[in-house]
């Protein structure tokens, strides 16, 4: 999506972790969300991270309103406490997503949503190399033992109909080969019945969803990373 303040994330553990989050989060603006009375032992919670471009960072959006803290709350109100990480960058491809992922996963993890490819079918990219990016970011996720959730996206027509099937056979395909949760398509929620995004949940530039069209996005995501949650290994 458009081009904005990166936003990565590096973390450590126990006082050590305290201290860099304080320092990244002042001087970064580097967000984590957890939840739940027992935030503070963080460290204790599953950490999932969350690999996305402008529609993971909550482009647009007050923080509070973005992607990571509105999935952080949903979980809250379905009695789950987990650490998401806002690894999400603004302008992000699949490209820019699999050659940050080892420095992404550096502090650890245990659980991946991958949620990239929008800005490779807006730049009209060729889908094989998007195909190619995310099975390097799923190769390097099973090599660790991660599950991950692949949030699916559709290209429009304007690029063809050989461009369309081509980009859109991409997550259902990697998700079947990889053994991986989908959700096929991050924008579904807040579709019109004729397949349009409705102006009601967008912002002004018709590509970022607001907070009431994240909110359903989250609400239709929610139950997936529920059971992302509970294939983490003990």
């Amino acid at each position: 999506m458009k081009s904005a303040l990166r936003s990565c994330l590096t973390h450590g553990y126990g006082a050590a972790r305290g201290i860099r989050n304080i320092v990244y989060t002042v001087v970064f603006g580097i967000s984590v969300g957890t939840i739940g009375p027992g935030a503070a032992m963080a460290a204790d919670l599953p950490r999932v991270l969350a690999l996305g471009d402008s529609l993971t960072a909550g482009y647009g959006l007050p923080r509070e309103d973005g992607f990571v803290p509105q999935l952080t709350a949903w979980l809250a109100t379905q009695g789950r406490q987990a650490e998401v990480v806002n690894a999400g960058v603004s302008g992000d491809t699949t490209a820019g997503g699999a050659a940050r992922l080892e420095w992404s996963l550096a502090s650890g993890a245990d659980a991946l949503i991958v949620n990239l490819g929008g800005n490779d079918m807006l730049r009209g990219l060729a889908p094989a190399q998007a195909r190619a990016n995310l099975t390097l970011i799923m190769e390097a996720a099973q090599a660790k033992g991660l599950p991950v959730l692949l949030v699916g996206m559709q290209a429009p027509g304007n690029f063809g109909a050989d461009y369309k099937t081509e980009f859109d056979a991409i997550y259902p395909d990697l998700a079947a080969q990889y053994g991986a949760l989908l959700l096929p398509v991050y924008f579904a929620p807040i579709a019109t019945a004729e397949g349009a995004l409705d102006p009601a949940f967008m912002q002004p530039d018709g590509i970022h969803p607001n907070r009431e069209g994240v909110a359903r996005i989250v609400e239709a995501m929610g139950p997936k990373v529920l059971t992302l949650l509970a294939q983490i290994k003990p």
